[in-house]
């Protein structure tokens, strides 16, 4: 089979006839190397990035060879696409209809899933020509994905950036119902009907002494009995705030967080994250704000005069104020790592989530190191060496000291840095939930100075703002650009070109350390918030350096009576609105805003 790229279809406006070369403007064919004949070796389709159904991967082993044949006459170019994840070269002699013509070399690409060409210049008769690469080495041939006959696009769009998609998995969830939570609703009365929900809540977490922890976006902070029942009100952000609270308009808006500080029961402190708008805008100054702010996040310490009280009585602080110019993508999630230890750097240090305002479609402010949006930044809330002498910067923060740059920024480069967690009582390693701009959701491994990219890349893709509708191969010599690409993602799966909101975004989750649901022992557990898609993969297959993506399984959802159900049904919604929570044991929870309902993992099947 031949396949013209999706970039010649739309130059050429053609569509070749069944089993004909496809040819357009700049007559350059493509020719797939699944369907070549092909010499010890196999068609895969495990690394993802390339064209077609698969590439050939073939056998360690001289003499390993692709054949395909190419209809041409005269001089022409022959580029061959490949990727070469290891360290050497893998030359291979090319042969045209049985002459050597040349050796090529096949250098490394950086990562199995980074393809490049290697082109020849060569002479073909009238008709069909038989060109072979063979390799010349006990290394075998790099990964073989096409042969252009001609110039290659090489930047051509790509149609299907993940083409493979989450496996269906055996294993189930069992669920069962832990908490019912009252009708809350936004302030102002919202235009957008995706933020009606029953209950906004969007997190669960423990103290100490045993209460679990839901905030809900629309201004309460509940909490509850380890075994679940009925919520109780801690705190009322909305209340304490005052007329300016604002909660009706994007879908982050409102009391977006709270983080308890790891020594809460004895300082009694905790941190909030929620939206000011109104005359808050006139009023309040912010710390940094884009042009036309029309929301504020707001981070404030608060200090309970007693702990252990049911209903919140003390003070409070602002530490932080930021501006936004869209309702979209302002601070996410605030928190501590779990993992540290009293007297280790990390402990009581307070990570902030911070999008990009909407602004990075068109403009390079998430990778500006002079501001906050889309980056995750790491601050000592009871430090004074910040600008507003509100809070400290961490002196091994990677960018601390810096001319220039902001000694806050943990990490950089996101559009939407929704919700991460740690690894508790594994590896420790930190995972980033991000949703994607046009089509990929995607998983990192958050690491000190990381750059992910946005808005030059969308996961492991080219994303140019002039062209919004499609991704891109990365280029050559992308890894000496250094970023950091995920360790899991998946992507939208909707027809070429700009199709509006697909309902794709993608559920940070925890990765399961627990004792009560062995099945699950090391799963990277998250999903999808609207479809309510609930999703699985290895901790130990989620690794860095390079493109390679850990496969995805999908999970089944059964209720308590063990029948199998979807999120939506148990949601009774189509937009499940879905979160998860964790405990202290690191036993797992499944939250949706559509019916404001909490259920515990309790079994699987």
């Amino acid at each position: 089979m031949h396949r013209t790229t999706l970039a010649m279809i739309l130059v050429g406006g053609l569509l070749a006839a069944p089993g004909q070369p496809s040819r357009a403007a700049a007559q350059s064919v493509v020719y797939e190397a699944e369907s070549a004949v092909i010499g010890d070796g196999l068609v895969e389709s495990n690394h993802a990035g390339f064209s077609g159904t698969g590439f050939v991967n073939s056998a360690n082993a001289t003499g390993a060879f692709v054949e395909f044949t190419v209809t041409g006459s005269g001089a022409t170019t022959l580029a061959f696409r490949y990727a070469n994840g290891t360290a050497a070269t893998r030359p291979a002699t090319l042969t045209v209809n049985g002459t050597a013509v040349s050796t090529l070399q096949f250098p490394a690409t950086g990562a199995w899933t980074t393809w490049n060409n290697e082109s020849v210049q060569a002479t073909l008769n009238q008709g069909a020509n038989t060109v072979r690469i063979t390799a010349a080495t006990a290394g075998g041939l790099a990964n073989v994905d096409a042969l252009t006959e001609g110039t290659p696009t090489g930047t051509g769009p790509i149609a299907d950036p993940i083409p493979q998609n989450p496996i269906q998995s055996g294993l189930g969830l069992v669920l069962t119902e832990y908490a019912q939570f009252p009708k809350t609703d936004p302030v102002p009365s919202p235009t957008d009907s995706r933020l009606r929900r029953h209950a906004r809540i969007n997190h669960l977490g423990q103290l100490a002494d045993g209460r679990r922890f839901v905030p809900d976006l629309n201004g309460r902070l509940y909490t509850l009995p380890a075994a679940g029942g009925t919520p109780g009100t801690y705190l009322d952000v909305r209340a304490a705030v005052g007329a300016n609270f604002f909660s009706g308009r994007g879908l982050g808006s409102g009391f977006g967080f709270a983080a308890f500080h790891p020594d809460f029961a004895a300082n009694g402190r905790f941190y909030t994250v929620h939206s000011e708008a109104f005359q808050a805008l006139s009023r309040e100054r912010a710390d940094w704000t884009q042009s036309g702010a029309v929301v504020q996040s707001v981070v404030t310490e608060w200090t309970a005069a007693d702990p252990a009280a049911p209903v919140f009585s003390g003070t409070r602080r602002q530490l932080l104020r930021i501006g936004f110019g869209t309702y979209i993508h302002a601070v996410q999630q605030i928190d501590f790592n779990p993992g540290a230890t009293p007297g280790s750097p990390d402990y009581g240090l307070l990570y902030v989530a911070v999008g990009d305002g909407g602004r990075g479609t068109s403009s390079t402010v998430p990778q500006a190191r002079n501001l906050p949006f889309g980056k995750i930044l790491r601050i000592d809330p009871r430090g004074t060496n910040s600008a507003n002498g509100r809070y400290g910067i961490p002196a091994d923060n990677p960018f601390a000291g810096r001319p220039g740059t902001l000694g806050e920024i943990y990490a950089l480069g996101m559009r939407d840095p929704h919700r991460f967690s740690w690894d508790r009582g594994g590896s420790g390693r930190m995972f980033l939930g991000h949703i994607g701009e046009h089509d990929i959701e995607a998983v990192y491994d958050v690491r000190a100075g990381d750059n992910f990219g946005w808005s030059e890349r969308e996961g492991a893709f080219v994303y140019d703002r002039a062209e919004p509708c499609y991704l891109y191969p990365l280029p050559v010599g992308d890894a000496e650009l250094g970023y950091t690409y995920p360790v899991a993602a998946y992507d939208h799966n909707g027809p070429p070109g700009c199709t509006g909101d697909l309902g794709r975004a993608i559920a940070g989750g925890f990765v399961y350390r627990g004792g009560a649901l062995p099945a699950l022992q090391g799963k990277y557990v998250f999903g999808d918030i609207v479809q309510g898609w609930i999703f699985a993969t290895d901790e130990r297959e989620m690794t860095r350096g390079g493109t390679d993506l850990a496969p995805l399984y999908q999970l089944k959802v059964h209720n308590a009576a063990g029948n199998q159900v979807t999120m939506q049904n148990l949601a009774g919604d189509s937009r499940v609105d879905l979160r998860f929570g964790m405990d202290r044991a690191g036993e797992l929870f499944v939250l949706s805003k559509a019916n404001g309902k909490i259920w515990k993992v309790t079994g699987t099947r």
